[in-house]
């Protein structure tokens, strides 16, 4: 069965605030859990009204520490506004508090607007070109301590927790190949590069001490519901979010409203055309079969999804309903082997039962010459 996993963005709807935002998605982290979701990561975003996760590391703790088995990481660090090795100790004390439970996800752009990224920088020369080298670095902190090594990360060294790169374009792609790391592609809101990024990612990918073969999770919006209509109704809400963010009007997530799109001008339908290509939006039956088509799409080797719906009772609904479309696709793919299976082994039958006929066809040629 193809794994699947939660990217939340700690959404704070209107009328909401962060300290609600974070319980809810603590909430829906214990219920994910129960679920059979394998993951659930946090996001960081600065900037951004309807985002709570800007302190990633520490809302990945807050998580953490309210779970018990689910992998909890971030999807991601954004690296160029941060040392490496500041990120080094702050998953390295996430590990030894909930050991084999962290993921950390890198990122190479800053995760706001230029003018919040500058007042992030850690230095005046800081560039996402630099990241590369970066990532190498963090990831050196987090290796056993060598002699004579004059920095190190306390907590962190031999903390070997496992690195993602996570992108939107083939640059990701690349850097992940050549790293041998595990690959996470945001289709959720910039799918135009999807497929081409698979592609260079696998076909470049180097075995490491990481990783031995590709390993490559895609993203994707879910809005589902017990029925077609209710399920995009809910969407309108992610739709408006994408709206103004876009068009420079960040706010905080806003309830959904009746016939949205007809409410919308040519740029705004473009809009959402690009961003949420890889969208299912449905009752059980519509999101299972788009679901299926995706991974099949892309041969994903696991799946994540995100629901940014405004009612938090709808959301934890349509993350259920997800989990249960997830849970049926991997019966299904099991069903098909074990049909493939018994189809090889009736093959298998008529090979032997012509083998015995040749050897029949052979004793009676053999009598006749006796």
């Amino acid at each position: 069965m193809t794994p699947f996993s939660i990217l939340d963005l700690a959404p704070v709807v209107q009328g909401g605030d962060v300290a609600g935002a974070l319980c809810n998605a603590l909430d829906l982290a214990r219920r994910a859990e129960r679920w059979g979701y394998r993951r659930f990561w946090l996001a960081e975003h600065h900037g951004l009204p309807g985002v709570a996760s800007a302190a990633t590391a520490v809302v990945v703790g807050h998580v953490a520490a309210g779970t018990t088995t689910i992998r909890v990481g971030a999807g991601g660090i954004m690296l160029p506004n941060h040392a490496p090795l500041v990120i080094a100790e702050q998953f390295g004390t996430l590990e030894a508090l909930f050991p084999g439970r962290i993921d950390l996800g890198l990122g190479r752009a800053p995760g706001s607007d230029q003018t919040t990224a500058r007042a992030l920088r850690r230095t005046l020369g800081a560039s996402p070109d630099d990241f590369p080298r970066d990532a190498v670095e963090l990831m050196r902190f987090m290796e056993p301590s060598e002699p004579g090594q004059t920095v190190r990360a306390i907590p962190g060294e031999g903390a070997r927790v496992p690195v993602w790169i996570l992108g939107s374009s083939l640059y990701g792609a690349s850097l992940a190949a050549i790293l041998g790391l595990p690959f996470a592609f945001a289709s959720h809101f910039a799918p135009a590069e999807l497929l081409p990024a698979l592609e260079i990612y696998r076909e470049r990918f180097r075995p490491s001490p990481h990783l031995e073969r590709p390993y490559a999770m895609v993203a994707c919006n879910v809005f589902a519901a017990d029925d077609e209509d209710e399920a995009r109704f809910l969407a309108t809400s992610m739709q408006q979010a994408f709206v103004n963010l876009r068009t420079g009007r960040p706010g905080r997530l806003p309830p959904p409203v009746r016939d949205y799109e007809s409410t919308l001008g040519v740029m705004e339908r473009t809009i959402l055309g690009q961003v949420l290509s890889y969208t299912a939006v449905g009752g059980r039956d519509a999101g299972r079969e788009k679901l299926r088509d995706f991974v099949a799409r892309t041969a994903a080797d696991e799946l994540m999804i995100t629901s940014n719906v405004y009612d938090h009772a709808a959301r934890l609904r349509s993350h259920e309903i997800a989990a249960d479309a997830c849970r049926s696709l991997g019966i299904a793919a099991d069903a098909c082997r074990s049909l493939e299976i018994a189809a090889d082994a009736c093959r298998s039958l008529e090979i032997a039962a012509d083998a015995c006929r040749s050897l029949e066809i052979a004793a009676d040629a053999c009598r006749s010459l006796g």
